[in-house]
């Protein structure tokens, strides 16, 4: 018996599989992953999304990426606070020309303000490193840039999360933020923060080929920062020596154990 034959008709409406498009080579590959937790007020959420936005319409950061290699980079933004509160809020965006910055930096400008309790570096830069595996992109280099004004007090270890993301080729920068008080016992104070936050980036958070962390002082300077920063991220160029003092080794866990502690009075009425 002959076989039957397939009108053309229904052959033509057969859908043909999907070729796989190759990734874009990008010269970095980037993840902003920004501080939401509650420690950060409204109108501090507002001075790093400006300080962002500034910074990617800069000649400065414009010039970093367009004499690049190839002159792109791809970048994503990501706002987080506690374990469970990460959000990629701007996805994988190929800036490869001004009109690209300017409406990545819109973008940053116009979200709505969002916020979450506790402070998850941690979770932060295991969420951001899943993000690594989107297939649009393929970066020469891969770089967590966390900004954040407090040590991990939730999730796992820093330390346990650093390393592992490290292990995969990825750099780790940061942008700590010694603009809360320490010595303060009020919700958005002391028990959030400690005095020398700059020294727990460096010895906890930081890791992977060139990282650096830049440290800001104050919120007049966060324009300046972060500028700086992604200039020297973005062409490759990070100094070499950063830190110039050897400070002792910093307890990495100090933010679980100062959360512990709020626990504790909190249960005694103290």
């Amino acid at each position: 018996m002959r076989p039957a034959l397939v009108p053309l008709a229904v052959l033509a409406l057969t859908p043909l599989p999907a070729l796989a498009q190759d990734p874009i080579t990008v010269d970095v590959e980037l993840v902003l992953a920004v501080d939401v937790s509650r420690s950060m007020d409204p109108s501090e959420q507002i001075i790093q999304r400006m300080g962002y936005a500034a910074a990617f319409r800069s000649a400065e950061v414009q010039g970093a990426i367009f004499d690049g290699g190839w002159g792109r980079v791809a970048v994503t933004y990501v706002e987080w606070a506690g374990a469970r509160a990460q959000v990629q809020r701007i996805p994988w965006s190929l800036i490869d020309s001004p009109a690209a910055a300017e409406s990545l930096a819109a973008g940053i400008e116009s979200l709505p303000l969002i916020g979450a309790s506790r402070t998850s570096i941690s979770a932060a830069l295991d969420y951001a490193a899943g993000l690594f595996a989107d297939p649009t992109h393929r970066g020469l280099r891969r770089i967590i840039d966390i900004s954040g004004d407090g040590p991990n007090n939730d999730g796992r270890a820093v330390t346990a999360a650093r390393d592992a993301v490290a292990a995969q080729g990825i750099t780790i920068n940061g942008l700590p933020l010694l603009t809360n008080d320490a010595s303060r016992s009020d919700a958005f104070g002391g028990w959030s923060t400690i005095a020398d936050l700059d020294a727990y980036y460096r010895d906890c958070v930081i890791a992977g080929p060139g990282a650096f962390a830049i440290a800001v002082t104050n919120w007049d300077n966060f324009a300046a920062a972060i500028r700086r920063k992604l200039v020297l991220e973005l062409a490759g160029s990070a100094p070499e020596r950063l830190w110039q003092a050897q400070a002792p080794a910093t307890d990495c866990l100090i933010g679980e154990q100062i959360w512990q502690e709020r626990q504790r009075r909190w249960q005694q009425g103290d």
